[in-house]
């Protein structure tokens, strides 16, 4: 009997803000797969689900995933291209022996995840096999509520991009929707500062790093943000009502 590789979901960092579910899943599966951005790196989101599951007798392996980016409808970078190929492998191999295998992810897996690339490359590899997903709390809902404010309300029209866009798509987003929430905003401070406060979003705006984990910052003067960069996990949240 073949295994299932299932994708957890494991929430934005605080462990407490794991599902039921996510729980559930990683005690019963064998084998961990975990993501890390360093090569010999620690997974952030191995770290979360340690939080809250004890190891005891798992099999936890952990993968480096290359933080380069990635664009739709182009071809990988290779050495990201190799990585989703070796988790695979990896992973098929579990499977194939009947070995059920969790993948923890940060956030939500429908949200810029890596887990959903490395299903794609599985399904190239094996596509009989059963994949489920677990759904989590997002990033972009936790910072929402550490800044105490909705993403959207009523008819608000709401958007979520990475704010590495050019500044016309970033200008174009940013006036046509009520509530924009701007993601991987890190290493563009110095553009995006000068944008919103040319089309006077600046007040609109709040940056939320590390959310829900140790060390979160709320920022309502994203002006400070421009002397020091902002953590990895940062987010950018701008509505307008």
């Amino acid at each position: 009997m073949k295994g299932t590789l299932y994708i957890v979901g494991v929430g934005p960092g605080d462990p407490e803000l794991m599902t039921l579910k996510a729980v559930r899943i990683l005690e019963r599966c064998g084998v961990w797969l975990a993501p890390a951005a360093k090569k010999d790196g620690e997974s952030t989101a191995l770290g979360i689900v340690e939080g809250v599951v004890a190891r005891g007798d798992k099999e936890i392996i952990t993968h480096h995933f290359p933080m380069k980016k990635v664009r739709m409808g182009q071809s990988p970078d290779p050495e990201v291209k190799e990585a989703w190929d070796a988790a695979a492998a990896r992973i098929v191999g579990h499977l194939q022996a009947g070995r059920d295998v969790a993948f923890p992810t940060l956030g939500d897996p429908a949200i810029y995840s890596t887990g959903f690339y490395v299903c794609e490359t599985l399904f190239a590899l094996a596509p009989d096999l059963p994949v489920v997903i677990i759904p989590g709390v997002s990033a972009i809902g936790a910072s929402a509520a550490a800044a105490g404010q909705p993403l959207c309300l009523g008819d608000d029209r709401l958007v979520v991009i990475p704010a590495t866009f050019e500044n016309g798509r970033l200008r174009e987003t940013l006036e046509q929707f009520d509530s924009v929430v701007l993601m991987k905003v890190h290493r563009v401070m110095d553009r995006l500062v000068p944008l919103l406060t040319e089309m006077n979003l600046l007040d609109k705006a709040v940056l939320v790093e590390r959310t829900s984990q140790n060390g979160q910052r709320i920022r309502r003067d994203l002006t400070t943000a421009l002397h020091e960069q902002p953590h990895y996990f940062s987010t950018i949240i701008v509505r307008k009502t």
